[in-house]
């Protein structure tokens, strides 16, 4: 399922304030419950709840070009995040890049996204093959 952005500048601050946080080496991840996730479900022609997810990569990156690669290796990321296992809905998820995210992989962003959700309890059930594997 298609992820719906964060647009509107106070729920970062609301989940950068009030939200659970994870830190890894490259990114930060914020997770703060959605309580607009009832109106969110009902506009999805699923009627399922959904995660709302925002990526920031500040200036300190580097240029527009390079934090424009930086997210597209955090949206790689996190899709390998959720081929992981299956996400817990009606949640805002903030991640945020930090300095030295440019220069890695999206496989090492992913490991680290995934080691955040397990530390946020994100996560409904893992894929037993692959948690038995690390």
């Amino acid at each position: 399922m298609k992820d719906i952005a964060i647009r509107e500048n106070h729920l970062y601050q609301k989940a950068y304030r009030n939200g659970e946080r994870a830190n890894q080496k490259h990114v930060s991840v914020y997770v703060l419950r959605d309580w607009g996730a009832k109106k969110q479900m009902l506009m999805n022609p699923e009627k399922k709840y959904i995660n709302r997810v925002g990526l920031s990569v500040s200036k300190k990156i580097g240029g527009a070009v390079q934090r424009n690669r930086v997210k597209r290796i955090i949206r790689a990321g996190l899709s390998d995040a959720r081929a992981y296992g299956e996400l817990r809905t009606g949640n805002l998820i903030v991640i945020a890049a930090r300095v030295g995210a440019h220069e890695v992989n999206s496989k090492v962003i992913g490991e680290e996204l995934i080691s955040a959700f397990q530390k946020l309890k994100m996560y409904k059930n893992v894929n037993k093959t692959e948690a038995e594997n690390e």
